[in-house]
C-alpha cells in the first residue's frame, strides 16, 4: 500500500506542478478556442491540460518500475507497456484535437487503433464469466472486439461529461478510487497477482486527477480538452479490461464448489466491470441519452448540444458549483454502492443504506424547486436565495433614492422591482453563475487570440 501512494503522490504532483507551464503554452500557441454555444464558461479558457496529465501517467509508470514490489508487475506483465502505447496515441490525437478541432470520425478512429496497439500488446479480454455457465473463453476476434467496444465507449462517455469546471476529473477519480479498492482488495487479500496491473492504474489515474482538480475547479483556469479526458477514460478502460477478463474467479475461492458456483458468488462484482455502468454509470447514461436525443432530431450522435445532464442541472436552477457536487454525490453513490454490495451481498444494511442515500439525492436534486425561506431573524447569517423577496427589493432599490429618483409607492399597487442578477451568487444557473476574473483581463489585450 506504502509504494500505491507513493506512486500515487508522485503523479499527482507531477502533474500538478506541469499544469501552470502547459496553461502558459497553451496560451502561447493560441489553444484557446471561442466560446460555443453550449459552453457554459464566459471566457476563452486555455485547454491543452491532458499533457500534463499524460507526464503524469509517465512520471507515475517510471517510479512503479523502480519500486520493490511494484515492479513485478512490469516484469511479469506487458499491460503497463500496453496501457502507455495507447496512451500516447490517444493522448497525441487529442492534442491535435485541441489546437485544429479534427473530425469527430477521425478522433473515432483514433480510439480504435489506440485499443487495437493495447489489444495487439496483451491487453485484452480473454474471457468472460457469465452467472450459470462458468468462464466463456473468447476468440482472438471476440476479445479483440469486445476490448475496442469497451474502450471507446468509456472513452466517450468520460468525454461527454466534461461539460463543467471539474466535473470530469472529480468524477473519474471517484470512479479511479472505488475501482483502487476493488482490485486492490482482490490482488492483496487473494493473492490474485493478475489484478495488481489494474491496481496500479487506478492508483496512477487517481494521481493524475488529483493533481489537475486544483486547476480545473470553478473558476477554470486550464481545461484538460480531448487530450485529457480522452487519455483518463482510456486508463479507466484499460483498468477494468485488465482485471475483468483475466482473472479467474475460481481463484478467489469465495465459494468452496465448482467453477460455476464461484462465477455465480462473484457476480455482483464482475458483471459491473465488464461494461463499467456501475462505475462511470453517470457519464454512460449521458452518453445514451445523447445518442438517443440526437439521433431523434434527426442529427448526427457526434452533434454537440445543450442537453447533458448537467446543462440540465443548470436549466432548473442549481449553480455551477452545485450542480458539480451533485454529480460526484451520484458518481459516489453508485460506485462505492457497488462495492459494498460486491463485498457483501447478502447485507440488508447496505441496500437500506443505497435507498437512503438515494433519496437524499433525489431531495438535493429538486433543491431548486422548493427554495426555503429562513425567519426574518436569521435573514443576516443566511446566503441572499434564502431571504425574502421584499427584503432584496428594498435593498436594490436604496440606491435609487439616494440617486434623487424617487421610489414607487407600493399602495399604488406596482409590483415591487426583482433584484439584480448578481455574478456568482448561489442559484444563478449557466454562464452567469462564473464570477469575474479580471487576473486574465489584464494580461492580455482585447481582440487577442485569448
Amino acid at each position: 500500500m506504502r509504494e500505491y501512494l507513493l506512486t500515487l503522490c508522485v503523479t499527482a504532483a507531477v502533474t500538478y506542478l506541469l499544469t501552470g507551464p502547459v496553461r502558459k503554452f497553451a496560451i502561447v500557441a493560441g489553444a484557446m478556442p471561442e466560446i460555443r454555444a453550449r459552453d457554459v464558461h464566459r471566457e476563452p479558457t486555455p485547454r491543452l491540460g491532458g499533457i500534463a496529465m499524460f507526464f503524469g501517467l509517465c512520471a507515475g509508470l517510471l517510479v512503479a518500475d523502480h519500486l520493490t514490489n511494484l515492479n513485478e508487475v512490469f516484469e511479469k506483465s506487458n499491460e503497463p507497456r500496453a496501457l502507455l502505447s495507447g496512451a500516447a496515441l490517444i493522448w497525441l490525437i487529442g492534442v491535435l484535437d485541441d489546437k485544429f478541432e479534427i473530425d469527430a470520425l477521425i478522433k473515432l478512429g483514433g480510439q480504435m487503433i489506440a485499443a487495437g496497439v493495447m489489444v495487439m500488446q496483451g491487453l485484452t479480454i480473454l474471457w468472460l464469466p457469465i452467472p450459470g455457465v462458468g468462464n466463456v473463453a473468447l476468440t482472438q476476434w471476440q476479445g479483440t472486439l469486445l476490448t475496442v467496444a469497451l474502450v471507446v465507449i468509456t472513452i466517450n462517455a468520460v468525454n461527454f461529461v466534461d461539460g463543467l469546471d471539474g466535473l470530469a476529473s472529480g468524477m473519474v477519480c471517484i470512479a479511479a478510487a472505488a475501482f483502487f479498492l476493488y482490485a486492490y482488495r482482490i490482488w492483496y487479500s487473494y493473492g490474485v497477482e493478475a489484478a495488481a496491473p489494474a491496481t496500479l492504474f487506478s492508483a496512477i489515474l487517481m494521481g493524475m486527477c488529483i493533481g489537475f482538480l486544483p486547476h480545473n475547479m470553478h473558476p477554470a483556469r486550464i481545461f484538460m480538452g480531448d487530450s485529457g479526458s480522452m487519455l483518463i477514460g482510456l486508463v479507466l478502460a484499460a483498468g477494468a479490461i485488465s482485471i475483468t477478463g483475466q482473472v479467474d474467479p475460481d481463484a478467489l475461492k469465495l465459494f468452496v464448489g465448482s467453477e460455476k458456483a464461484a462465477v455465480h458468488q462473484t457476480v455482483p462484482v464482475y458483471i459491473p466491470l465488464l461494461l463499467p455502468l456501475t462505475i462511470i454509470a453517470v457519464p454512460t447514461a449521458d452518453l445514451v441519452l445523447a445518442i438517443v436525443r440526437r439521433t431523434w432530431r434527426g442529427q448526427s450522435p457526434f452533434a454537440a448540444d445543450r442537453g447533458h445532464l448537467h446543462h440540465r442541472l443548470l436549466e432548473i436552477g442549481h449553480s455551477h458549483s452545485r450542480a458539480v457536487l451533485i454529480m460526484y454525490f451520484w458518481s459516489a453513490l453508485i460506485a462505492f454502492g457497488a462495492l459494498a454490495y460486491s463485498v457483501n451481498s447478502a447485507s440488508m444494511w447496505i441496500v437500506l443504506g443505497i435507498v437512503i442515500l438515494s433519496a437524499i439525492g433525489l431531495a438535493l436534486l429538486l433543491l431548486p424547486r422548493f427554495t426555503p425561506r429562513a425567519p426574518r431573524w436569521a435573514e443576516a447569517f443566511l446566503p441572499p436565495r434564502y431571504r425574502r423577496r421584499r427584503a432584496l427589493a428594498r435593498a436594490a432599490s436604496a440606491p435609487v433614492q439616494e440617486a434623487g429618483v424617487g421610489a414607487v409607492d407600493e399602495s399604488e399597487g406596482v409590483p415591487e422591482p426583482c433584484p439584480p442578477v448578481v455574478a456568482g451568487v448561489a442559484g444563478v444557473n449557466g454562464a452567469t453563475a462564473l464570477g469575474a476574473r479580471p487576473h486574465l483581463l489584464d494580461r492580455g489585450k482585447a481582440g487577442t487570440s485569448r
